[in-house]
């Protein structure tokens, strides 16, 4: 532990920015989340990587091909040192809960430094869409002032460098005032910081999803000068599509098809699957998958999904809620319902994958060729997990829902390793 460089994650969720790290050589002392689930999720995710580093994936596959809905990832726990486990910290980060957290994270780090902090607090209160639903209660929001915890941490733990991951809202949201306060707070405890909006795709992900990405650095060590700056990515020419690149593999699914935890094999061999393998979302010591599953569609959803689809095929025009037969339109409010129902492009980036996507599934629409009735349906888990650049071997413990929503809160993993590894050679 002491040869590596040590970080710990703020509001990890499921991991998305930590798993780009650690891809990056980077060690995980602590995460710390709220959501249950999530924690449940980091836990397994954990337990891979310890099983991994010592010979035993093995112990990982078989609890992947004997889990059973409804079970916590207890059994793969149980199988790992305790402190793989307890590195996880299932907590909300306020007032009442902070001192506890450093007691269980400085219990963690020992005598080790911490490199790194990395961290997105939770951005509904400053989304555009979260505040236009909450109206004027988003001043009101707790979750408005969760910077200033993520700046006790590094008073507390002085990181040489930190990664603060959020919505493009956040520079707009209280007429800038939360992005103004951290600048000030940071530098008022040494650090320079910088930020830049990313694209995902622009680094590998098959998404166009744009987050702003805050980078901090201290400005002097020891009374002398740093030389870290803001990480130059390398800009990845991306011309992988979605449907033959990052979805044609996994067996065909209709709606409500599929099981939450059963192994699912390979529909085409990873010589064929470039992406995948080059972007190590599928390993090659692993012949299966999981969750591939697809919600329950009713039939009038099956319909607008068919008309959607045609439509996207067919000059990729999107469907307006509002031009359907009069019989579909079953939403009373018409004018905020037009574009619920997207189709993910077949042939290049997905639109952004959000939260939402655990509700319905009408803006994450299968690409389906030559689509029925029958056979369109919204995106699995799985397809869900690719488009966020999880590798294949990732579980997201909990319910179909969470795992959802675990995903669609998530930073892309290859996003994450490429701003770990341009950092990792500043260290």
């Amino acid at each position: 532990m002491n040869n590596k460089l040590n970080f710990i994650d703020l509001f990890a969720g499921a991991g998305g920015l930590s798993e780009g790290f650690i891809r990056a050589g980077f060690n995980p002392l602590a995460h710390i989340e709220m959501n249950k689930y999530a924690c449940d999720t980091l836990k397994t995710r954990a337990a891979f990587h310890w099983l991994k580093e010592n010979g035993k994936l093995n112990i990982y596959k078989d609890y992947l091909y004997n889990k059973k809905e409804k079970e916590d990832g207890s059994k793969l726990w149980d199988q790992v040192p305790k402190s793989v486990i307890d590195s996880v910290i299932n907590s909300e980060i306020k007032v009442e809960t902070i001192d506890e957290i450093f007691k269980r994270v400085d219990s963690l780090k020992g005598k080790n430094k911490i490199d790194l902090i990395v961290g997105g607090p939770p951005c509904q209160a400053y989304s555009i869409v979260g505040r236009a639903r909450m109206g004027d209660a988003v001043k009101e929001d707790p979750r408005n002032e969760l910077y200033k915890f993520y700046v006790k941490f590094l008073e507390r733990y002085h990181p040489k460098m930190f990664v603060f991951e959020n919505v493009l809202g956040i520079l707009t949201a209280k007429k800038g005032e939360p992005l103004k306060d951290l600048k000030k707070l940071t530098n008022e405890i040494g650090y320079e910081i910088e930020l830049k909006v990313q694209l995902a795709s622009d680094y590998g992900v098959l998404q166009h999803r744009r987050r702003v990405i805050i980078v901090g650095w201290k400005k002097e060590i020891k009374d002398k000068p740093t030389s870290f700056k803001y990480p130059e990515l390398e800009k990845i020419n991306n011309n992988y599509k979605v449907l033959e690149d990052l979805f044609i593999d996994l067996p065909v699914r209709k709606s409500g098809e599929g099981e939450l935890c059963a192994p699912v094999k390979y529909a085409k061999p990873l010589s064929k699957m470039n992406y995948l393998e080059n972007y190590d979302i599928r390993k090659s010591d692993f012949n299966f998958t999981t969750q591939h599953i697809a919600r329950p569609n009713n039939e009038i959803d099956r319909e607008i999904y068919k008309i959607a689809v045609e439509k996207w095929y067919n000059g990729k025009k999107r469907l307006n809620y509002k031009e359907l037969p009069e019989r579909l339109q079953t939403q009373k409010n018409k004018e905020t319902f037009q574009n619920r129902f997207q189709v993910v492009d077949y042939d290049g980036c997905s639109h952004t994958v959000v939260a939402h996507i655990a509700m319905d599934g009408h803006y994450y629409i299968y690409p389906t060729k030559n689509p029925t009735i029958e056979n369109v349906r919204s995106i699995t888990i799985r397809e869900a997990a690719r488009l966020q650049s999880f590798p294949d071997d990732y579980y997201f413990e909990g319910s179909r829902s969470s795992a959802f929503k675990q995903i669609g809160n998530a930073v892309p993993v290859l996003l994450a390793y490429n701003i770990a590894k341009q950092i990792k050679k500043q260290f």
